[in-house]
């Protein structure tokens, strides 16, 4: 799709070449007669803005608007109706067929400059968006391609981050893009040896000096970005090993001086991981892992978060069944290479 480029369908050229006087010095413009030379150009010009007529000779307007709208399966594009018929019923049915917008003839320039401008905006916000959850999708798998997790832990964990977010008192913007950028917490482990990673059994010292600087490497990739959802990530990865007592890695912090951020997504991340099914152990009993998370209460974990996780702890197993029902097809990553339970721990 193309942020640039405009689809005009009109019958009539006299209206075309108004629109051409109107946009043709900042957008590439590309015009169709009737239904079906529109839906041709469609498929060929991908454009990302739709100016619409209703009086077509061979189709209303309306009827190709939702044509339109089934070939765009992904909803990049926008459709405009630029038509003679300025009253409310009409509008109201192109609203109903899928447009954004609707002008009425004659043309202001002005008007459907602003109009035009206003929603290729959207657009191109859109098609960001998009960008950013391709990022995060691949820097999600790529931090645990060697690795044991299998491909849901990741959406799962975040899932139980944004929660854990929310019981804190963060609002929807802040504990979403937590979501977002939980996934990406390991990415770091792009830098470490598959022969680490890979290892069956426990780390030597010299091999745990290396994996401990994967949230540093992580730290490194991710900040490299300004957005926002980059830079949460960036803290999380840096900080997800440290520890509210102070024995954590890589820079020892202790309490509050470990950013929330992380310390929701390392509770989040040890309860997935005890309750996966991995190639070495069956899933750990709910009953052990609460025990588990309770005995890390201000050694590992923020005891505040403790508290705060058993309080939603319905919400996080509703989480947990939603993901367990999702995950066959959804994600088709596999990890198979096994690793010692205390390592989830560490």
């Amino acid at each position: 799709m193309s942020l640039k480029t405009i689809l005009i369908v009109d019958d009539e050229p006299a209206n075309l070449a108004i629109m051409d006087g109107i946009l043709a010095d900042s957008y590439t413009l590309v015009t169709a007669r009737n239904g079906a030379e529109a839906l041709r150009a469609v498929v060929k010009h991908r454009p990302s803005l739709v100016l619409l007529d209703i009086g077509l000779p061979d189709i209303d307007g309306y009827a190709l608007c939702r044509q339109i709208r089934q070939l765009d399966s992904a909803h990049d594009m926008q459709v405009i109706f630029v038509t003679g018929y300025g009253d409310a019923a009409h509008e109201a049915a192109g609203f109903e067929a899928g447009g954004v917008d609707y002008i009425v003839k004659p043309l202001m320039p002005q008007i459907v400059r602003a109009r035009v401008s206003a929603h290729l905006a959207r657009v191109q916000v859109s098609a960001l968006e998009q960008s950013y959850h391709a990022a995060i999708l691949m820097l999600g798998h790529a931090g645990h391609y060697n690795d044991t997790d299998t491909g849901a832990h990741i959406w799962r964990m975040a899932a139980y981050s944004r929660a854990l977010a929310v019981a804190c008192g963060w609002d929807d913007d802040s504990s979403a893009r937590l979501e977002l950028a939980a996934p990406m917490h390991d990415t770091g482990k792009l830098g470490v040896p598959q022969a680490i990673l890979r290892k069956p059994g426990p780390l030597n010292e010299e091999e745990w000096i290396v994996m401990r600087t994967h949230p540093q490497i992580g730290f490194d990739i991710l900040s490299a970005s300004d957005a926002p959802v980059f830079k949460l990530a960036a803290e999380i990865a840096l900080c997800h090993h440290e520890k509210w007592d102070g024995s954590g890695y890589p820079a020892g912090l202790k309490g509050q001086d470990i950013p929330q951020s992380a310390r929701i997504v390392a509770m989040a991340d040890v309860f997935d991981a005890l309750s996966m099914k991995r190639p070495y152990k069956e899933p750990w009993p709910l009953a052990m892992i609460l025990v588990q998370l309770e005995a890390g209460s201000g050694t590992h974990f923020d005891p505040e978060l403790v508290v705060l996780f058993n309080g939603i702890l319905p919400q996080i197993l509703a989480i947990q069944s939603h993901w367990d029902d999702a995950e066959v097809g959804v994600l088709d990553s596999n990890y198979s290479i096994p690793k010692t339970v205390g390592a989830e721990l560490e």
